[in-house]
């Protein structure tokens, strides 16, 4: 298997040796008190103590207690193995080297096996243990991921935050993840950005740069608003807060008086901030139960509400999450318009979470939707979820990213030391279709220097079955197909990839209905979720000529038609790679022109 190819920040993390170190009876002991709770007493510190998990064992808690306090904003929840032992994370404690500390752990029975299997270690091995990662999208290196936040761009450096649980391959413990790229195909992972706090837990949110210290906090400072998510017992309770960087992003200070913005509401969160040139103010999108809500600010620290959207507008199938607002170049024109992306979970068009975004105009503190009787869906696939785009980006781009799952199961889907993936970026501008104007998504240039390879298939004719096998010698289930078909007549253009365990994804256009199928339900492993073997379509304007490009990774496709008039994403978990291309056709036929297939790295 190949190893993971992210670079791993030696000073975070140390050198990767064994994950799983036997116990030594002298680096720890524990205690076993009434009622399920145990203190760990460390005599001997290390950096790690490496704590064993087991997914479907029920949640225990854990602090760290110096001098009788605890030492974390709220308990870390986790499942430490009760019978068996999935993976292992590491509890970092090397902000108390030097002190005398326990680890106080609630919720866990004395005969659990977690007792036997903990110990303490200077090193952890993150070394990928995955066949179903990608080798050229965004994944963390280990634990849970859901939504991008705070992206932003500066000196030549694109900076990804990410919902993360480091305790965990399943939802929890909601952290700041910090990953930073070049070229926007490869990553570094940075560690965690934003720790969870007396405020709560740190949700979905956005950075900018301010250019010209309007807060100040200093001149080009990197300023980043989240959501504090404080579980009560009377119900969870959402405000915004805020922290500043001055070494671009590596490091933030929490704003002292934090939560900057409160509300009632009990849905108010993911705070999207940018600058309005026009007005000379900042501006903050937030969703609030099933709309948005508009405010300003001279300095990113006092707030005042100035709209809402939301209502008889677009799908309402579920509550409304991670909005965006950004202005988008109208194709052929100098024109630009504004687009509010907004996601919503439920409601999708095939079920689960989904993303949906709207084309108006913005005086700074309004956003009009100028086809309000129209949905327009960005992805027709089940899996791209909390698309936002990135601040400051370069050469007035306007770069989205999403996450690449579906709530509907994305606890459940069939890897363990990692969850979640993220889409590659996409480049949106605005095309119009008779009376609309609707989203092209085109993968971002960048991707191209992940090809590593290039074989060119001759044109031919399909006229009932055509196979080509062997896509790469030695693949590794990670390539882009790029082809352009003329139809002769088919009613139905269908290729479906396929590998030797009898497994396939198929596709086809069916030119009766214009639209574009992908059926995933003989992909692979589909049976830990009811509402994973889906079929999907989207809509196609014509299907005489057609241009496709496909991303495959492993355990994702992406299909770009139509040079990105409709994207489609959806996962895979194939038993070994899809090898193998079958084109099939009923009467009349197509021509496959061009064919490409690159290898990417």
């Amino acid at each position: 298997m190949k190893k993971y190819t992210y670079t791993i920040k030696a000073v975070l993390l140390g050198a990767f040796l064994a994950m799983v170190p036997s116990m030594q009876a002298e680096d720890l002991s524990v205690r076993h008190l009434a009622n399920e709770q145990n203190i760990i007493v460390l005599d001997q510190a290390k950096k790690f103590l490496l704590l064993p998990v087991q997914e479907d064992a029920p949640e225990g808690k854990i602090n760290v207690i110096i001098d009788n306090e605890a030492q974390l904003g709220q308990s870390i929840n986790i499942r430490l193995a009760r019978e068996k032992v999935d993976y292992y994370v590491p509890l970092d404690l090397s902000a108390y080297a030097g002190k005398t500390f326990s680890v106080d752990v609630t919720g866990v029975p004395a005969e659990a096996l977690c007792w036997k299997e903990i110990s303490l270690s200077d090193t952890f091995d993150m070394s990928n243990r995955e066949v179903f990662r990608p080798v050229y999208h965004h994944t963390p290196v280990y634990g849970w991921m859901n939504d991008p936040n705070g992206m932003f761009y500066k000196d030549g450096v694109y900076h990804l935050y990410f919902q993360y649980n480091p305790y965990g391959s399943m939802w929890g413990n909601m952290t700041w993840g910090h990953a930073t790229s070049k070229d926007l195909a490869h990553w570094t992972y940075e560690g965690t950005a934003i720790l969870p706090d007396a405020w709560g837990t740190i949700f979905s949110g956005s950075c900018v740069v301010d250019k010209d210290n309007t807060a100040g906090f200093g001149k080009g400072a990197v300023v980043a608003f989240y959501t504090s998510a404080k579980p009560t017992p009377w119900g969870d309770v959402q405000s915004q807060s805020m922290a500043y960087s001055l070494d671009n992003g590596k490091t933030f200070t929490k704003y002292e008086h934090n939560p900057i913005l409160t509300s009632a509401e009990r849905d108010f969160r993911d705070p999207k901030v940018f600058w309005y040139a026009p007005g000379k103010h900042w501006v903050m999108m937030l969703a609030v139960g099933q709309e948005m809500q508009i405010y300003s600010s001279p300095d990113l620290k006092n707030w005042t509400k100035e709209s809402s959207f939301g209502s008889m507008q677009g799908a309402h199938g579920g509550v409304w999450e991670c909005p965006d607002l950004v202005e988008v170049p109208v194709e052929g024109s100098k024109e630009k318009k504004w687009v509010l992306i907004c996601n919503l979970n439920p409601g999708g068009p095939f079920g689960g979470s989904a993303t949906q975004y709207f084309v108006g105009s913005f005086d700074g503190k309004k956003f009009v939707n100028e086809s309000p009787t129209v949905t327009k869906w960005l992805d027709w696939g089940k899996d791209n979820y909390a698309t936002v785009t990135w601040s400051n980006a370069p050469a007035g781009r306007c770069i989205a990213l999403g996450w690449m799952s579906n709530w509907q199961y994305a606890n459940n889907v069939p890897t363990k030391q990692y969850r979640s993936t993220n889409t590659i970026a996409r480049d949106l501008t605005l095309f119009r279709s008779g009376n609309e104007l609707y989203l092209r998504s085109t993968p971002s240039a960048e991707i191209q220097k992940a090809r590593d390879g290039k074989v060119n298939i001759p044109s031919f004719k399909v006229e009932g079955k055509h196979e080509i096998a062997n896509l790469f010698e030695g693949n590794e289930g990670a390539y882009e197909l790029v082809m352009k078909i003329q139809n002769a007549g088919a009613s139905r253009i269908k290729f479906c990839l396929q590998n030797g365990k009898g497994e396939e994804v198929a596709m086809y256009y069916d030119t009766v209905r214009k639209q574009f199928v992908m059926d995933r339900s003989k992909s692979g492993i589909v049976d830990f979720s009811r509402d994973f073997p889906a079929v999907t379509a989207a809509p196609v304007e014509g299907t005489d000529e057609i241009s496709l490009r496909l991303f495959v990774d492993r355990s994702s496709i992406e299909a770009f038609g139509d040079e990105g008039k409709f994207v489609m994403t959806n996962l895979v978990f194939p038993a070994e790679p899809y090898n193998k291309l079958a084109f099939e056709a009923d009467k009349g036929g197509y021509t496959v022109k061009s064919l490409n297939i690159y290898k990417l790295k």
